[in-house]
């Protein structure tokens, strides 16, 4: 069982409600922005942090996601059939694909400048304190995102649910206690509140720039985030 990651889940698999009419035909991670589809964003990040086992969920409209994918040889696609089954459900699906041990997830409506947010998300993973440490990104720099935050954050990197820091969908968790949950399709956020219950569930900062796409005005304001990246934060 390894202690560093070195396998990824790209969320592939919603409906993308907040997309459409742009959803219509063809699935959220598809949509382009840049002139690159978001889920190549995505896998490009992937590829960048040298992650050597790389999964991609899906469902809705699942065959373009597979014909997207068809030549790519290092990525496996984790169809999720008849029923689609949330993040945490998708994630114990995908699980005999990841292999053993903490495992990256991303969510892939969104886009990013900056540091590589694997390679950040690994420089301050410590799986002797921690069984998931998510991404994070100050309220007032979540571009795209309307919110005060989903967690505060202490200043030893312990998280907890409140304003301040938005999640921005990607993060390293340590699936072990996913089998306490017995429904089939559920959200990580169940998993997050038993690690969190136990005093193991961290937060980092993502220095760059992060644009939720999740809508089609964010487009517009991701193309012109990655044109004029904002300052790092120290």
């Amino acid at each position: 069982m390894r202690n560093s990651p070195d396998a990824v889940i790209l969320f592939a698999a919603g409906f993308g409600t907040r997309m459409a009419p742009l959803t219509d035909a063809r699935p959220k991670p598809l949509i382009e922005v840049a002139d690159r589809p978001l889920l190549d964003h995505a896998l490009a990040l992937a590829d960048a942090a040298r992650i050597s086992r790389q999964v991609v969920n899906a469902h809705y409209l699942a065959d373009q996601i597979a014909s997207h994918l068809q030549e790519r040889a290092n990525v496996q696609l984790s169809r999720e059939e008849p029923n689609i089954l949330d993040t945490g459900g998708g994630l114990r699906h995908a699980l005999p694909l990841l292999g053993p041990g903490p495992v990256f997830t991303m969510n892939t409506d969104a886009v990013w400048t900056g540091p590589n947010p694997f390679e950040t998300l690994t420089s301050a993973w410590d799986p002797g304190r921690m069984d998931a440490l998510l991404l994070l990104v100050p309220a007032d720099r979540a571009q795209g995102h309307e919110s005060a935050g989903d967690f505060t954050r202490d200043t030893d990197g312990r998280i907890r649910r409140g304003p301040g820091f938005v999640y921005t969908g990607a993060q390293i968790i340590d699936p072990d206690g996913i089998d306490a949950i017995p429904d089939p399709v559920f959200s990580l956020n169940r998993l997050w509140d038993s690690i969190g219950a136990a005093g193991r569930l961290f937060g980092v900062l993502h220095r760059g720039g992060w644009c939720d796409v999740g809508h089609p005005a964010g487009i517009v304001t991701a193309e012109t985030m990655l044109a004029n990246p904002p300052a790092l934060l120290p």
